[in-house]
């Protein structure tokens, strides 16, 4: 006996429902507890399976429709909250894999439980919308991509793997299933503060990221009351990052260290949502040291960015458990070494990428810096910032 058009819909939906919670049931999640420094591309392999999911749900004609109009009207759609508002059979079965693929990509980073929904949608280009807006069948792929990859895999409605160029942005509309950089990064250097604070590493200066709002013209060697001498990022740029068409933009954060005044070593991380793009110069008037935090007038910096499977509770144990052996010896001690050596090499390989890093910024610093890797170019100046 033939199914009704509502019967066919709804057992199109519960094939998919059942279809991508058995492919991410195969993704392992963290043991409880534990914060494993290396799970290798944990999140793109949730990534990946979600995109296969959702490309299946997109045989649906009606979902098919309300996802296009989601994609052309927004830069990036919240994956988990088209899901749970659509009445369409094959959106509305994708919605606890999709809860549940944020729950585990959480987990794998190492963030809070209250971080809230991570996952997105876009057009991998925008040189896409008029193909995607004249109903040419969009394929999905996932975000993460390993760095100098020559290929990405992107899967249509019916299932089937397609092999793209990753140099070469295709004709093809492609959805891009990835991650919420700039929440995941912003939650994740909370999560980082507050591990290595639990493991003895001092707390960031409060004011250690924020704009500078008042200045006095004076020398950084003037005694001035009622504020504090900071450096600050008048411009910075970056060279090519070598990321295919599907990344999306970087996540860029920096770790500032030094000696605190009780003769540990401190650890302020700076977030840089700004850098989205590698060849563009950037003018934040961001601070990147607070000088009245450090105890001498030297601090290094290390220029990271996420590539998607950084876990923050382990990244903290590997940075506490290296920097903690350091001690003051009356003299400063270059700390990028040391901060490099804690992160194991495969982290190197899209995790958290390392950028570039800066040895010995001073309090006097001023103008343009080039990294040690040549990778980024800093221009700072020497700011004071008076207390109201």
């Amino acid at each position: 006996m033939s199914r009704t058009p509502r019967a066919r819909r709804r057992a199109l939906a519960l094939a998919l429902c059942a279809a991508a919670v058995a492919t991410l049931q195969g993704v392992a999640s963290p043991t409880a507890g534990a914060a494993p420094i290396s799970a290798p591309s944990t999140v793109g392999v949730i990534e990946d399976s979600t995109a296969r999911a959702f490309a299946a749900s997109l045989s649906e004609g009606s979902w098919r429709t309300q996802v296009r109009t989601a994609a052309l009207a927004s830069d990036e759609v919240d994956l988990r909250a088209l899901t749970s508002r659509t009445r369409t059979g094959a959106g509305s079965a994708l919605e606890p894999a999709v809860a549940t693929a944020d729950r585990r990509i959480a987990e794998a980073k190492g963030l809070a439980s209250d971080t809230g929904s991570l996952l997105r949608l876009r057009l991998a280009s925008p040189s896409m919308r008029a193909e995607l807006a004249s109903g040419t069948a969009p394929l999905v792929a996932a975000a993460a991509t390993e760095d100098g990859a020559e290929t990405i895999t992107a899967y249509d409605s019916r299932g089937r793997a397609h092999t793209l160029d990753a140099d070469r942005v295709p004709d093809r509309p492609v959805y891009v299933v990835d991650i919420d950089g700039a929440r995941a990064t912003e939650a994740g250097l909370r999560t980082l503060n507050k591990e290595l604070t639990a493991r003895g590493i001092p707390a960031p200066a409060p004011s250690a990221t924020r704009t500078p709002t008042r200045t006095s013209e004076k020398s950084p060697t003037s005694s001035l009351s009622a504020g504090f001498w900071t450096t600050k990022i008048d411009s910075v740029r970056l060279s090519n990052d070598e990321e295919p068409w599907v990344s999306g933009d970087a996540e860029v954060f920096s770790i500032v260290s030094g000696f605190g005044f009780d003769g540990k070593v401190r650890v302020d991380t700076v977030d840089m949502p700004y850098l989205d793009n590698d060849g563009t110069t950037y003018n934040p008037n961001q601070i990147l040291v607070n000088w009245s935090s450090y105890k001498y007038n030297l601090a290094d910096v290390v220029m990271m960015e996420d590539d998607g499977d950084t876990n923050y509770q382990a990244l903290a144990k590997a940075l506490a458990d290296a920097l903690l052996t350091i001690t003051d010896l009356g003299a400063y001690i270059p700390l990028v070494n040391a901060i490099l050596d804690a992160i194991p090499a495969s982290w190197y390989t899209n995790d958290p990428d390392y950028v570039d890093s800066w040895y010995t910024l001073s309090q006097t610093s001023s103008g343009p810096l080039t990294g040690a890797r040549a990778n980024g170019t800093l221009t700072v100046s020497p700011y004071y910032v008076t207390q109201f």
